[in-house]
């Protein structure tokens, strides 16, 4: 099937061909939901005659789509048009690494980056229950930055199975350039147990692996023959040619590895991928040659052999002295000319413990921080629902969960690696990394204090009132930095001393008036209430030796030179690694470096689900497909969904309608920045929501019937301000804001008259996720006025006093009928019985269910009886962190 440009398959419209292969055709499309191009390969129609193979291909299919590894190729989709399946993926720029081995053989240095990479792709894949089964050079792709990534998985259970074998070949045979009689396809490549159409598990992956990584070493197949059957009785009996043989410059240590994975019994391979990434990265170099040794044979005949005179004796000594001589000569003058190694970057990658989720800048302010001396990581790990910190080294091959951690964010090493700090629970706090009880150092904002440490015992922390110093023994925090809220600034985050213990990074972030935001990164200094600019645009910045500094823009790590003397940058920037985590209105991002050149960061999207569960937790039905979907909230009749999505390139988002009955998404917004926390009106005619249009973030409005007018709400400068819910009379909206004294507070806006906004609560504390009870005359919301957060209630108008609802720590809270709703610590999810009227009351807290994954966001259906739960999609969350040793070996300045 041909599709021209124009052809819509479902929500996407085709641009141009890309290719074609015995497999489909390929084509570059745009995806109109989300606004960026895409990937569509279209199968032949005749895949889709077997139903029973077609749906385990798509089951096969939607469990790759949920991989989401740096080194595999993202699968965003799966749908048939006329008959035809096809899948839609991301869109790469680059060759596959066939095309780059038509060119013959690959370094060695290279290879193995390429099987680096290749190990950590399978090692993901394998721990999700994927295999491959169809590893090939056409099925690996090189991008233009040097990353593997590898395609089609799954692809072969589409081809039926001939003469009791699972899986062949989906490329057409042809012929090799560099070896004349050899046959191409993936015959070359299957392994023992293929070959003999017995069933293959993971372990043929790893005997593929072998046989691409001693073609990328010698630029010639392991196994050949003229035809069909002589390539499949070589696979099966011969031994491939010594790879030394071959190719002089590769090292014994990577050819017993290339061997070990070519077994012929699967038991005597390599038994997971992840073994085989820990090989490559012990691999460093060729060995050193060895010494030149004098062997000497003494026949049994002759004069000069039985003869032991003095002057034999003698005449022997100078020989020797003359071997050993010339042997010590050839071994300087090797090590003299020998050319000076080049440095190599090792890469790596580190999955979740268990059933754990690496948490993202999505979620939470950043989640990894590696130790100064490159040897550990401190890493934030949601299990069940709950984060927390935990510990991992380098050098093991498992980490550890920190106790007394739980809701950590923020983490950062002292500069002698010996503590960790975080913030939790409105605290700065540090602990052992070893571990042991944490130290409360200083009381921080909720949700986070980025922070970092001097080797004077000096901490940064942001906060909403700006940049404070404490002790890291602890005791009062003191400002820094000022706020110049009179120049639309936000509060300045990201803290990051430089070398000097005394002069600091920070970040400051402008609201623009089409939308979006402009980022100055800049230099203050702690003898100085002086700051220096030293460029616009950027996020979180870090100091990497010998002179660079590091920060995200647009998704990808850049590395800009720095003369950390004078205090400014120099040069270019360049890219060292992309589609990172990232979220754009904060300059948040995912990465770490050590003092030693180890960079760590978390590349992919972390998606989630729309479900429905029952009163007692039960999965009843889902919304969409998976996708980065933040807020929530159904429409008063209940017919309709509006979500915000993220968009992960530009870390930017807009809402989305869902009509349930229909599971159809409609846009909602187009402009550029951040739309999101959306609430309707009660009559479903109008959505209030936060958006940073025309200005600091603020609360917008627009009508469904009218999608080109946007009413400014409210105006404010340097603070968010987020619409937490919509009286059912109509007359007033609740929304969060606050300033730097006093935190996040709660403040009314009348829907008639003046629209001038009130406060309802203006404390010292934190109070966040109010809502009106259905009757409107109470409102319920979460303060951390107890050291955690907590679910209080208050009258709207009139009657003084508050009643605490939660026990033990609670938030989200929702109304619906004679409940109250809201999240326990522990990721339960808690009914209480109510009474509302002309008075409160409030029963005990019973849990109604368990959640076994992260909460993003809920709501409740007006009956009580069903919940809409926005959930990490475990299977897609589960985004290594990658590693990288050397990090400056592997990138282009």
């Amino acid at each position: 099937m041909t599709l021209s440009p124009s052809t819509r398959l479902g929500p996407y419209e085709v641009i141009a061909p890309l290719g074609a292969g015995g497999m489909g055709e390929v084509y570059r499309a745009r995806d109109s939901r989300l606004g960026r191009e895409v990937a569509i390969k279209v199968l032949p129609a005749a895949f889709s005659q077997d139903a029973d193979r077609l749906r385990r291909f798509e089951q096969e299919a939607r469990a790759v789509g949920m991989l989401n590894h740096p080194n595999i190729l993202i699968v965003h989709d799966i749908g048939t048009h006329d008959g035809s399946p096809y899948i839609v993926s991301e869109l790469l720029d680059g060759e596959t690494l066939r095309a780059r081995l038509n060119s013959g053989a690959l370094t060695v240095r290279k290879a193995a980056d390429y099987a680096q990479q290749m190990a950590c792709g399978l090692q993901v894949a394998h721990e999700k229950g994927v295999v491959h089964r169809d590893l090939k050079p056409e099925n690996l792709f090189i991008t233009q930055d040097g990353r593997l990534k590898i395609l089609d998985f799954g692809l072969a259970k589409l081809k039926p199975p001939q003469s009791g074998e699972e899986v062949l070949t989906d490329a057409p045979t042809q012929g090799v350039n560099t070896e004349p009689g050899m046959v191409m396809g993936t015959m070359g490549y299957m392994s023992p147990e293929q070959v003999r159409g017995q069933t293959a598990d993971h372990r043929a992956d790893i005997f593929a692996f072998g046989v691409v990584l001693y073609e990328m070493l010698c630029g010639r197949r392991a196994f050949a023959g003229g035809t069909a059957v002589e390539v499949m009785n070589a696979i099966l009996k011969d031994e491939p040619a010594e790879l030394s043989a071959i190719n002089l410059h590769v090292p014994p240590t990577f050819e017993r590895l290339v061997r070990r994975c070519l077994e012929k019994r699967p038991e005597e391979r390599f038994q997971s991928a992840g073994d085989i990434g820990f090989a490559v990265e012990a691999f460093s170099a060729p060995s050193g040659s060895h010494a030149p040794t004098a062997v000497a044979e003494v026949s049994g005949t002759g004069a000069a052999s039985s003869r032991w005179t003095p002057a034999g004796w003698r005449e022997r000594l100078v020989w020797v002295a003359i071997t050993v001589l010339l042997a010590i000569i050839a071994l300087v003058l090797f090590y003299v000319r020998r050319p000076a190694e080049e440095p190599r970057a090792i890469r790596f990658s580190i999955s979740p413990p268990g059933n754990g989720v690496f948490m993202t800048a999505k979620d939470i302010p950043y989640a990894v921080a590696i130790s100064p001396d490159g040897r550990r990581l401190a890493l934030i790990v949601a299990t069940e629902g709950k984060t927390q910190l935990w510990v991992r080294s380098l050098n093991g091959l498992t980490m550890q969960p920190l106790p007394g951690t739980e809701g950590a964010a923020t983490p950062f090493w002292s500069p002698d690696g010996r503590y960790i700090g975080f913030s939790a629970e409105g605290k700065l706090k540090k602990i052992e990394a070893t571990g042991g009880p944490p130290q409360i150092l200083c009381d921080t904002p909720q949700g986070g204090a980025p922070a970092t440490w001097n080797r004077d015992g000096i901490i940064l922390f942001s906060s909403p009132s700006g940049i404070f110093r404490v002790s890291a023994d602890g005791g009062d925090a003191a400002p820094v930095t000022k706020l110049n809220q009179s120049q639309g600034e936000a509060p300045p985050m990201w803290p990051y001393f430089l070398p000097d213990g005394r002069h600091f990074l920070f970040l400051l972030v402008h609201a623009k008036k089409d939308g979006g935001a402009d980022n100055d990164l800049c230099v203050g200094s702690l003898d100085s209430q002086e700051t220096k600019l030293l460029m616009h645009g950027g996020s979180r910045m870090a100091y990497a030796p010998p002179g660079y500094l590091l920060y995200v823009r647009d998704g990808t790590l850049l590395a800009h030179p720095f003369d950390v003397q004078a205090l400014r940058l120099t040069g270019n920037p360049f890219p060292v690694a992309e589609q990172l985590s990232y979220f754009q209105p904060t300059g948040d991002a995912d990465y770490s470096i050590s003092e030693n050149g180890v960079l760590a960061y978390q590349a992919g999207v972390t998606l989630s689900r729309l479900v429905w569960v029952n009163r007692d937790g039960a999965e009843t039905g889902a919304v969409g497909a998976p996708g980065n979907y933040r807020w929530l909230r159904l429409s008063p009749d209940g017919q309709r969904l509006i979500v915000s999505v993220d968009e992960m390139r530009t870390g930017t988002s807009d809402l989305w309608i869902y009509e349930l009955s229909r599971g159809t998404p409609t846009r909602f917004t187009f402009e550029p920045g951040v739309e999101n926390e959306a609430i309707w009106s009660p009559d479903g005619r109008k959505i209030a929501f936060g958006s940073d249009r025309g200005g600091p973030p603020s609360l917008q409005l627009k009508a469904l019937n009218d999608s080109s007018l946007v009413e400014r709400l409210t105006n404010t400068i340097g603070w968010v301000q987020r619409p937490y819910d919509w009286s059912p009379d109509g007359e007033w909206i609740i929304y969060g804001g606050g300033e730097a004294k006093t935190g996040n507070d709660l403040w009314f806006l009348p829907m008639t008259g003046e629209r001038k906004p009130t406060p309802f609560l203006r404390t010292n504390f934190n109070e966040v996720e109010a809502r009106f009870s259905p009757d409107g005359h109470w409102v319920v919301y979460v303060s951390d006025e107890s050291g955690r957060p907590e679910v209080y209630v208050r009258s709207f108008q009139g009657a003084a006093g508050k009643w605490k609802v939660s026990n033990g720590g609670g938030e989200y809270p929702r109304w619906r009928g004679k409940e109250l709703f809201y999240l326990a610590p522990d990721n339960k999810l808690m009914a209480v019985p109510v009474k509302i009227g002309s008075a409160f009351e409030a029963g005990n807290p019973a849990v109604r269910f368990r959640l076994s994954a992260v909460l993003r966001d809920y709501d409740v259906s007006a009956d009580g009886q069903r919940f809409i739960l926005n959930v990490h999609a475990a299977e897609a969350v589960s985004l290594p962190m990658t590693v990288v040793v050397n990090w400056m070996a592997n990138v282009k300045p």
